[in-house]
């Protein structure tokens, strides 16, 4: 199983994942991201459309853009923008790294600090990446090893921290997704630091336990590895991303 993840890292990678998002069993969103890289350099973009549910979720559109360098290890952003249309609003949020610390960052319209809002402090912003490039995994197998990292996340607006931890070898079987073959499971624990409301039921919801599965997947044989399916347990019902087209 695990040698039928295990590739050599190739020098430049240009793919494409699509993904379905639903949450309760209805579907929400369709998303998909164009993954480059040249061995030194990266640019990740994301679109998205959301078709709503009701009162739960808007419709709207999302696109966002991370680049940077490739390490050995995996992605160092140095700039992340996302711009989110929903209800006949728009938000936009910039913000800028060097190396791995924040040098700059727009929110536009700035986020409202009402009273149960936790600050963002400058020292929260050391060693830390965007939400996207986190998930986008380097390594030389499909391995128990991928879940062994830890993210600090800035996205502008909150600040918050993902432990991953392995969970057991898996194989992904349904004919209805991008992928068939050898999967990992990783448990996300996630941590809220500052930007958060602290009456959020999602944020409180999310970190009080493991919540959050990860099933991750080989892109190819880029040496890469993209999240398959992302399952997270919410009081609205389960929140569920999964593959269903991979191509390189």
């Amino acid at each position: 199983m695990l040698a039928a993840g295990t590739a050599a890292v190739r020098a430049n990678t240009d793919a494409e994942v699509k993904y379905v998002i639903n949450l309760g069993g209805t579907i929400i969103a369709n998303a998909t991201f164009a993954f480059a890289e040249d061995g030194a350099a990266y640019t990740l973009k994301l679109n998205a459309n959301v078709t709503g549910l009701a009162q739960l979720v808007a419709s709207g559109t999302v696109k966002a853009n991370s680049a940077g360098s490739v390490t050995g290890s995996g992605l160092l952003a140095q700039d992340f923008d996302i711009v989110t249309r929903a209800s006949g609003d728009t938000q936009s949020v910039k913000v800028q790294y060097a190396g791995g610390n924040v040098s700059a960052f727009i929110v536009d319209p700035p986020i409202v600090n009402n009273i149960d809002r936790v600050p963002v402090e400058r020292k929260q912003l050391i060693g830390v990446t965007d939400m996207f490039s986190a998930f986008m995994l380097k390594a030389d197998g499909l391995s128990p090893a991928l879940c062994s990292g830890k993210a600090q996340i800035f996205t502008g607006v909150e600040r918050f921290d993902l432990k991953f931890s392995y969970v057991k070898d898996d194989v992904a079987t349904s004919q209805r997704t991008g992928y068939q073959g050898p999967v990992v499971l990783c448990k996300i624990q996630y941590k809220p630091i500052s930007g958060h409301y602290t009456t959020s039921e999602f944020t409180n919801s999310l970190a009080q336990g493991d919540r959050i599965l990860v099933w991750f997947a080989p892109l190819n044989e880029t040496g890469w590895y993209v999240p398959y399916r992302v399952l997270l347990t919410t009081s609205q019902g389960d929140l569920s991303l999964v593959l269903t087209e991979m191509s390189e």
